[in-house]
Formats: structure tokens, sequence, C-alpha cells
């Protein structure tokens, strides 16, 4: 027979178990859901980048991609993927992309950009890490 107070202590303990096992799943469900970001943001952005295309010389091909890069670094921090820079989020994000692969080489592209004096990106790059982006940015759903 169980006294008042040893019935009390275990039904607090039930309680507390109970209360902890619904904590849990909640906690789990919200990290395996993806952030919703701001889309229309993003759409306007990506725009801008794309409007910079369109003037079609070396300098607004390289633009394009240094502006894309970025805005892929600033959805990746606000879908919670952790990293100082594109290059730790990118070692961060695996699984958030389908072609994980393809973005490294994009963000490379954008490297070769930003570190080699005289990079030259041809047309056909310019597009393949332009579609890679804005690929990437609708996994993320901030396109």
């Amino acid at each position: 027979m169980v006294s008042p107070n040893g019935a009390i202590i275990l039904m607090l303990v039930v309680i507390l178990l109970i209360g902890g096992a619904i904590l849990a799943v909640i906690a789990l469900s919200k990290k395996d859901k993806p952030k919703d970001l701001n889309k229309a943001y993003y759409q306007a952005e990506w725009q801008k980048i794309d409007k910079t295309l369109s003037v079609g010389d070396q300098a607004s091909y390289q633009m394009a991609i240094l502006n894309a890069d970025k805005l892929l670094s600033k959805a990746m921090k606000e879908a919670g993927i952790p990293g100082k820079n594109t290059g730790e989020q990118l070692k961060a994000a695996e699984g958030r992309f389908t072609d994980l692969d393809a973005v490294w080489r994009a963000h490379k592209n954008r490297n070769r950009i930003a570190h080699e004096v005289n990079a030259n990106i041809t047309k056909r790059t310019v597009a393949t890490t332009m579609m890679t982006y804005k690929n990437a940015l609708k996994e993320l759903r901030a396109l």
C-alpha cells in the first residue's frame, strides 16, 4: 500500500516525465522544420541581381555572382545554418541542398572573382553559376 505522500510524489514524477517528453517532441519537431524566410525580400534582391546580369559585360557578370553568393549566405544564416562565412556554412549544410557540390562550385567561382586579379568568367559559367544560386535559394525556401 502506498502512503498518501508517496502517491503524490509518484504523481509528480509521472507529470514531470510526461511534460519532459512533450517538450522533447516539440523541440525535435521545430528543429526539423525549415525556417520560413521572407520570400518578398529575397525575390526583390534576386531581381536586382538579374538586372545587373542584363548589362551583359564581364563586370556585371562578376557583380551578379558576388551578390548572389552574399544573398545565399544571408539566406543560409537566416535558415539556421551555422558558420562565420559561406564556406563554413556550406560545410554545415550537408543534406540541405540537392546538389551541394554544385553550390560549392558556384562559391568557388565567386572566390575566383574575389581573389584573382583578372578573373574572366564565361557566359556559360555565369549561367550555370547563377542557376545554381537560384536553385539553392529555392531549396532554402527563400525564392
